[in-house]
């Protein structure tokens, strides 16, 4: 799957990036409207993701003018701005789906695959790891077969551990997929949700599926 992201603040661009291609897709990244509008307009792409304050253009005029030539691409726009107003002008200029800064990647993510799940694809929305499954539309956890009622912020740790399932993560990178890329660096709120989702997912007779490894970070046993 090929992504064009439009963005002009390198930082917010870099988190984007590394985080789609994490996640397996092709990002291009253009940090300007004028180039945004070009590879838009001439470019094969699956899914555009476009700032709405951008230099040369605003997203909302490479939404409109991509538009007249492909009305199903989806495309998701980011924006500080939260006013109704701001997300009824972009929608109606043909948006698919909007995401206000801040936001977590994770979030940002499940709207990708959203817009690219293809009809054919119903299960698309669930996902596990050993004894562990989650809906993601349905917000719902069981393990064992047992439901766990999780916080929507330890629901989405949680997603995100099993999509890197055996994978080494650092409090870093549990911190930008899941809080977003302006949280507060020095914060222990990762490991305080850790101890969380730890006791939730502490069935009787079962071992602690989340391993820690110190000064490295943390890992999802298959157990």
């Amino acid at each position: 799957m090929r992504i064009l992201l439009v963005e002009d603040e390198e930082a917010i661009a870099d988190f984007i990036e590394r985080g789609l291609r994490a996640e397996g897709y092709a990002v291009t990244v253009a940090n300007d409207g004028e180039t945004g509008t070009t590879l838009a307009t001439s470019g094969d792409f699956d899914l555009l993701i476009l700032d709405l304050m951008l230099p040369g253009r605003s997203g909302i005029e490479i939404l409109r003018d991509f538009r007249k030539l492909d009305a199903a691409t989806p495309v998701i726009l980011l924006t500080a701005r939260s006013e109704v107003e701001d997300r009824v002008t972009g929608l109606d200029a043909g948006a698919s789906d909007y995401i206000p800064k801040p936001f977590a990647f994770e979030e940002l993510a499940a709207r990708v695959r959203a817009q690219l799940r293809r009809p054919d694809q119903p299960e698309g929305s669930k996902i596990g790891w050993g004894s562990i499954e989650m809906d993601l539309l349905k917000r719902t956890v069981e393990r064992d077969g047992t439901e766990l009622h999780l916080s929507a912020r330890e629901f989405d740790l949680l997603a995100y551990l099993i999509r890197h399932g055996g994978q080494v993560l650092s409090r870093e990178q549990l911190l930008s997929g899941v809080w977003g890329y302006d949280y507060d660096p020095g914060t222990n709120v990762v490991g305080v949700y850790i101890a969380y989702l730890r006791k939730k997912l502490a069935l009787e007779g079962r071992e602690d599926p989340i391993e820690t490894l110190r000064s490295v970070g943390y890992r999802l046993k298959e157990v």
